[in-house]
């Protein structure tokens, strides 16, 4: 069994785009941890500003990369008036931009606004065991009142993971999954 973690819209920043929202060498603070080692929920929030709306807090998640990317569900697209692609994380090539406020100032980014594509983190040894690799896709499968089966789910191969799946706001009202619940890579 997998368990799920549901994934709110959020945003990853680079240095420079944190440095442009909150000031000059601004360092960001744990409001939680997350389920994959390392990464943390931060306190901080930016102001996203679509063609056709806004939300006024969407959480940054740390530690910071290389890139700035807004991760949304499909019915956030809608919301904000952008046709946000369904992409892997880190696929930002050609997807839209987006203006983002923050305590000290505000930019607009030229891309990196997606609807994540649902994923299983694991380590090798996970991999070995469920007999995938990093790169492949599977189905999986979810109990309830509402079960159904989730097709193309990415599998993340990377030995400082934590088992766990990952899914937007939508997918889960859909399966009436909450975070903690679990799921199982079908044969």
């Amino acid at each position: 069994m997998i368990p799920i973690g549901v994934s709110n819209r959020h945003i990853h920043l680079k240095r420079e785009d944190l440095d442009q929202l909150f000031g000059e060498g601004y360092q960001l603070t744990t409001a939680k941890e997350l389920s994959q080692p390392g990464e943390f929920a931060a306190n901080e929030t930016v102001r996203v500003i679509g063609p056709k709306g806004e939300f006024p807090a969407v959480r940054i998640l740390g530690p910071l990369r290389k890139f700035t990317q807004l991760e949304i569900s499909k019915t956030d697209s809608f919301s904000l008036g952008v046709k946000a692609p369904l992409r892997a994380s880190g696929k930002i090539a050609g997807t839209p931009g987006i203006k983002l406020v923050g305590q000290k100032g505000e930019l607009e980014i030229q891309e990196g606004v997606i609807v994540a594509e649902r994923h299983i983190h694991m380590t090798q040894a996970d991999a070995a065991k469920y007999n995938v690799k990093d790169g492949d896709y599977v189905s999986v499968k979810s109990a309830g009142e509402r079960s159904l089966v989730f097709n193309k789910v990415l599998i993340r191969v990377k030995d400082s993971y934590a088992l766990d799946m990952h899914i937007d706001t939508d997918e889960a009202n859909a399966a009436g999954l909450r975070t903690g619940d679990q799921v199982e890579i079908m044969k």
